[in-house]
């Protein structure tokens, strides 16, 4: 009885050639002419690109700017909410303790 292979799905199909694509480029920059190539395809391609990236940059800016205020609240609730400074301390302690043990001169 042959073994069914099923079809590959579209995410399947993408993961795959980003995989091939990061996986040859190194082998491609070294191929000779690539430096070359590399410029003129941006040349070619760039304006279409900064053309296209107007389309989302305000849309972005703005949704930053929305969500900017609640993070940076939550990131100061998460420091206070820490006891950082007294784990780095106590690991500083342990570590000049340790180096005195060890007879290991610090600098």
């Amino acid at each position: 009885m042959p073994i069914r292979i099923p079809a590959a799905t579209k995410t399947e199909v993408f993961c795959f050639g980003a995989a091939g694509v990061s996986a040859f480029a190194p082998f491609y920059m070294m191929a000779p002419g690539a430096e070359e190539r590399i410029a003129r395809q941006t040349v070619k391609w760039a304006p279409r690109w900064e053309r296209n990236i107007t389309f989302f940059k305000s849309p972005v800016e703005r949704s930053i700017q929305k969500v900017t205020p609640p993070v940076a609240r939550t990131v100061q609730r998460v420091d206070r909410k820490l006891p950082l400074e007294n784990v780095a301390k106590r690991a500083d302690s342990r570590i000049k303790k340790n180096f005195d043990i060890l007879g290991i001169k610090r600098t």
